[in-house]
Formats: C-alpha cells, structure tokens, sequence
C-alpha cells in the first residue's frame, strides 16, 4: 500500500509503498477515507536527531478517519464496514485520566510506550492504518470524512481549550484568537457557537483574515507592531478576557502578555517554540496561563455534534496520496486556506 511517511531525519516526507498491516488481537483495521496534515507534523520533522523520539520510519497523519476493514481477535462493539473517526491522544485507558475520557493527559502513556498514531504509532496517511482500541474509534454517522476528519485535531484541540475557558466568555467578554489557520478558523466558529464572547482574530495572512471573518469573528486585525494597541482601544482599554493563541511562537505569546485583561486566561495552544514567563511584574493580577493538549473523547464526540447541527464546518483543501509532499510544501509555506485532508483512495 502506498504511505505518507518520514523517513529519514531533515529530509521531509516522502510517498512509500509498504506491506499492509495486519490487526493483533483487540487491534481494528481501517481502509483510511481521509487524513489531515497538521503543522505538528512539520514542528517534528523540524527536530534536529538529538531531539527525535518518535522513530522512523514513522507514517504520519493524527486526523483520521476511515471504514472498519479487519477486526482482530477479541475485538467487540465494531462492526466491519462501520465509519468512524480516530481519537488521537491514547492513553492507558486505566489510570484516572483515562477513566474520564481525557486520555491527552494519561500520566502513563509514555513510561508504556504508548504513542498517538502520526506521532509516534503509525498515522493515517496510508491506505490502511491499525487502530489499538475500539474506545479511539468514533462513529461518523452521516458527516464526510474528507471535510470533517480534521476536526479530531482542528476542531477538538480549540473546542478543549475553549471549553476550559468558557466561565471567562460571558455576554461582553472578548476573546482574541491569534492565528487564523487550520485550527483558529475552526476555533472562531467554536466560540461562536458557545459563548456569546465578542471575537478578534489575528492573523499575518489578509486571505486567513478573510476566512476568519467568514466563519464568525466580529473583528479581524492584521498582526503587526500596534495590534496590541489596536485590541486594548477595541476594548476599551480592559483587554480580552481570553486569548488563545493557535500559534505559540515568541511575538504572539508576547502579544497574548499584552492583550489580556487583568484575572484573564492565556490559552497556548500552538507549538511554535515561544514561552511566556508569568507572575507579578509579567502578566496582569489573576492572569492564568495554561498550554491545553489536545481534548478528551467525549469532547470529540461533542464537536461531532456541533458539525452535525450546522455550527462547525471545515474549510478543507483535498489532496491524492502521490500529492502529499506538495500538501505538506503548502502547510509549511503557510498557503493552506483552512485545512488540507489527503484521501488516499
């Protein structure tokens, strides 16, 4: 089967053929119907080897979503031929976390070995991928899986975050997403949807604000030296009761430093490499700084719910497997209006 995978360190990804895998016992098979690409995957073909950990070959892809195929023995509650999405962050499945839902904080999963698929598993970026468990598998329904699947990552990460910050997104609060991506397209209609909060989006890119102002932001502001000034007088001078920065580089954390209001919440949810130190003299009395990870499986179940009424959609750009790496090209050169799915058949 052809496969999308990172093969050598520095070197990018690259179009493979490999054997088809085979399910263990517990382990599901899905013939894949669709995989998002995510910067995540660049943030770890940028890692120089010292700080590699995910070993290669590695097939990437964490969106994904695809048709039960095989089961193997033992497995139960799937049925072949079912439709489901991938939730992403496993985990034990054992511990208090996981008893919960909220695999994306299993304390375990790393002493066990346990690793997302595309980020360390086998991703879905290939024409079949193993799934461990039938509890990371979601039925679909009726939603496509080319224009939903990224909503495993590009809907539940921001749905995560802004969940935990929604006692701060009351009627005339304002929250501020910067980065208008993959991910903070998807957050606006978020907030949107469940919060009456006022939103500004940020955003380098005028076709980012464009889609930002499409799917829901009241007020769209070019990223630059006065957007901090220009946030604090929209404002009135108070600042945003929440920011969630979908890009976590230096200049936008500093900017989420300067934007939020005194008791507010600063949500990092992109990897961009920045960190913002926090306490008196750094950030605004009651300020809270927190780095949120991905979501937990019945959030994702939630935001399925919110598409299936109408409130959440993807703006998504479709790509063939044997196009991948130009897909990949285009999210690292950041021309990607929304989000890009491979389908591989």
């Amino acid at each position: 089967m052809k496969a999308v995978q990172y093969r050598e360190i520095g070197r990018g990804p690259e179009v493979v053929e490999i054997d088809v895998p085979e399910p263990g016992p517990g382990e599901i098979r899905l013939k894949v119907t669709a995989a998002g690409l995510c910067h995540s995957d660049w943030f770890l073909m940028d890692l120089p080897e010292e700080q590699y950990i995910y070993g290669l070959p590695l097939t990437l892809g964490h969106e994904g979503a695809g048709i039960v195929d095989k089961l193997g023995d033992g497995v139960s509650g799937v049925e072949v031929g079912g439709a489901y999405a991938v939730y992403g962050p496993w985990g034990c499945g054992l511990c208090h976390a996981c008893a919960q839902g909220a695999e994306n904080y299993c304390p375990n999963a790393a002493d066990l070995g346990i690793a997302p698929p595309g980020l360390g598993a086998p991703g879905a970026m290939a024409e079949y991928m193993i799934v461990d468990d039938p509890r990371h598998l979601v039925p679909l329904g009726d939603l496509d899986p080319v224009e939903f699947v990224s909503l495993t990552d590009a809907g539940l990460t921001p749905y995560h975050a802004i969940r935990a910050a929604q006692h701060k997104l009351y009627p005339g609060a304002t929250a501020v997403v910067i980065g208008a991506g993959g991910l903070g397209h998807v957050g606006i209609q978020i907030l949107r949807a469940i919060s009456a909060a006022r939103v500004i989006a940020v955003d380098l890119n005028d076709d980012k604000l464009a889609l930002a102002a499409e799917v829901g932001a009241h007020e769209t502001l070019v990223s630059g030296p006065d957007t901090a000034v220009r946030i604090r007088e929209l404002t009135g001078g108070r600042g945003a009761e929440a920011v969630f920065d979908f890009v976590g580089a230096q200049p936008t954390l500093d900017m989420s430093r300067e934007v939020v209001a005194i008791d507010g919440y600063i949500h990092i949810v992109g990897i961009g490499g920045g960190v913002l130190p926090t306490g008196f003299f750094s950030t605004p009395f009651g300020a809270a700084v927190r780095a949120p990870y991905w979501g937990t499986r019945s959030e994702l179940q939630e935001v399925f719910d919110l598409a299936r009424v109408g409130e959440v959609s993807v703006h998504v750009e479709r790509y063939g497997i044997d196009d991948a790496v130009a897909a990949y090209r285009r999210l690292h050169e950041g021309t990607v209006r929304g989000r890009a799915v491979v389908v591989p058949s």
